[in-house]
Order: C-alpha cells, then sequence, then structure tokens
C-alpha cells in the first residue's frame, strides 16, 4: 500500500487552472475539489499530513480518470499516475469497491481469463510472426469476442496465444498500481516483440510499464501498414461514420489522427461534437459510479443522434460497451462497433 506520492510529479502542478475546463466531474458540479487541480491539492494536503488520507476517497472515486487534463497543462503534470497513487493508497481493506474486488478475482489467473471466453469464441490460436501478437484482452473476450477474430483475419501475419495472462491496466487503476505493473512486465515477457491491442486502455498502461516500442494499438499499427482500403458503399452512398476517441489512448499516447485516417478513407466521416470527450465508461466507473457515468455520457448521446450515423466506430471496450448501451437506451439504430470491424468491411 503506498504511503505517500512521487513528490517530483506532485510538486510539478502550479495550480494555474488550465485543467478545469478539460476535466468532466468540474464540468459536472463546478466543485473545486472535483478538479485536477483541486484534487492535487488534497493529495498535498496529506502528503505534508494536514489531511488525513481518508479525504481522499471521495474523490479518487468521483474522478473518471480520462486523463483530459494532462494535454492541456502546460507544466506536465503526470495526473494519470498521480490518480494511481491516490487510489493505491486509498482502495484498500474494506475502501476497496466490492465490484473491483469481483473483477481482479476474475482475471486472478490464466485459467479464470479463459473461463471469460468460453461461450465467446475469441480468434484461433495460430504461429505466424513470432515478433507480432494479438493481445485478446480480458473482458473483451466475453464481451466482443469478434474483434479478435476479426484482426486475426485482417492480418494473417499476427501470431494469436490465447494462454496470456491480464495485463494489469485494471489493477493499476483500482488501487493496485504496483501488482498492474508487475503484471504488465509479465505479459511483456510472454508476448515477445510488439504487442498488438485493440484496447486503448491497455495499450497505455502496458506502453507506460514496458516501453511505447513494445506495444501498438490497432488504428497505429494499421496506418503504418499503408494497406489500401475501399470505401464502404450502402445504396450507392458511403456510409457515416463518427468516433468516439479512447481517452487514455488519445490522453496518454497521443494517439487520436490514425483512427480518423482510416475512416476518412474508408467512409463519409463525421466528427462528433467532443469526441475526445471522455464517454463516462472509464474502465470500472459505469460499474462503480453508474449515475455520474450516465450523466457523462448524455450531452454525447444528444450531439449523436443528429448525426444520422451508420456506424459509430470505437478503439476501446469500454467505450463500445458504454456507447452501445447508451444509444440503443435512446433508441438510436447507429451501430456500435471497433474499427477493425470497419476495416474488414472495407477490404471485402
Amino acid at each position: 500500500m503506498r504511503e505517500e506520492f512521487t513528490k517530483s510529479k506532485l510538486d510539478r502542478c502550479i495550480s494555474c487552472g488550465y485543467c478545469l475546463p478539460a476535466c468532466p466531474t468540474y464540468q459536472l458540479t463546478g466543485a473545486e475539489e472535483s478538479s485536477p487541480r483541486g484534487r492535487i491539492t488534497l493529495m498535498r494536503a496529506v502528503q505534508d499530513g494536514r489531511l488525513p488520507k481518508e479525504n481522499l476517497l471521495a474523490e479518487s472515486s468521483f474522478c473518471l480518470g480520462c486523463r483530459a487534463c494532462e494535454p492541456v497543462c502546460p507544466a506536465g503534470v503526470e495526473y494519470g499516475v498521480l490518480l494511481e497513487e491516490m487510489r493505491e493508497m486509498t482502495w484498500q481493506g474494506r475502501h476497496r469497491p466490492l465490484i473491483v474486488r469481483a473483477l481482479f478475482l476474475a482475471v486472478q489467473s490464466q485459467w479464470r481469463i479463459r473461463i471469460l471466453g468460453l461461450s465467446s469464441p475469441v480468434a484461433r490460436s495460430r504461429r505466424a510472426d513470432p515478433n507480432l501478437n494479438l493481445l485478446l484482452g480480458c473482458f473483451e473476450r466475453r464481451l466482443f469476442p469478434k474483434v479478435s477474430r476479426t484482426v486475426a483475419k485482417i492480418a494473417p501475419e499476427v501470431s494469436v496465444t490465447p494462454a496470456q495472462g491480464c495485463c494489469g491496466a485494471l489493477h493499476a487503476h483500482n488501487g493496485e498500481l504496483k501488482k498492474g505493473q508487475a503484471m504488465a512486465r509479465v505479459l511483456g515477457e510472454k508476448l515477445p516483440g510488439v504487442i498488438l491491442t485493440t484496447a486503448g486502455g491497455c495499450a497505455a498502461h502496458i506502453s507506460a510499464t514496458i516501453g511505447k516500442e513494445r506495444v501498438q494499438e490497432f488504428s497505429q499499427w494499421w496506418v503504418m501498414k499503408e494497406a489500401d482500403l475501399s470505401p464502404i458503399v450502402r445504396q450507392g452512398k458511403k456510409i457515416r461514420v463518427g468516433f468516439q476517441d479512447s481517452c487514455h489512448l488519445r490522453n496518454g499516447l497521443g494517439v487520436f489522427k490514425q483512427p480518423r485516417q482510416i475512416l476518412e478513407q474508408i467512409s463519409e466521416y463525421v466528427e462528433i461534437p467532443n469526441a475526445s470527450g471522455c464517454c463516462g465508461a472509464a474502465g470500472s466507473y459505469s460499474l462503480l459510479q453508474r449515475s455520474n457515468s450516465r450523466k457523462v455520457v448524455a450531452q454525447k448521446v444528444e450531439d449523436i443522434k443528429d448525426l444520422n450515423l451508420d456506424y459509430l466506430a470505437t478503439v476501446n471496450p469500454g467505450c463500445t460497451r458504454q456507447l452501445a448501451t447508451s444509444l440503443k437506451r435512446a433508441g438510436l439504430k447507429t451501430k456500435v462497433v471497433h474499427i477493425s470491424e470497419l476495416v474488414s468491411l472495407a477490404k471485402g
């Protein structure tokens, strides 16, 4: 359990306030303590012994962890790391949410992860390029098994190893930072060369632990292939497609142009308002903070209503689940899919 914050990261914040307009929870409440600047002020008070660490519990849970504050910060504050340290300090013992405990238990071992996908067949095991391995994802196996099968179909050079453990992103984001980092290192040893992932959150976590050169998110990798794709046409017209950024992929790794390049090539691409803004999924957030999660996604759903989209593309399973559920609840016919599925359609 963490007893203090990394001082150099905490000291970097100059309390300028540039983060306030970018923060979804500050926009919901207008409360200073619900902004990155306010939370860092609370962290400093705990660090200095002026507040007990229990005072961090409410905000460590309310924060989405979207890291939208990082790209706009002139001082380069690594807020995502500070949030992980805050949760490692506070989400212990009786303060660890029961849902998080259940999620940890589900991915505790390789056989449990494989059980998650038993009723949802993922890509078959195969040996191709030994230095290019597909990360199957833990819960993506169960929720969206078609994604791995699609990538395997359109990228025959990719090796697939079903016996792979959790990357640790779930743990790092939910109070077990050191364990999450250790899990990423183990996965890096098991999957040599480049790890290809279809989950933005996993990509950011693994990259931060074993290095960016070892990890490629699908849209990053596909753009580098420079493969030709044909426009997807329905009833004589290009399909209309929007895109929702993965917060960790965009704000943590700076990857946002590549998926748009792909979609502009194969569709009538429509930039949805605030596509870079969090959809409210935020890993376990949509399970732990359901009411606030729905508040965050509500405006996004309203914006999408008027766009008459055939598809909404995503690059993260949590976003896919959140948006598919929210659009269905709103009665919209727009289909939410991982970007690899649209690439597959464009390849015919």
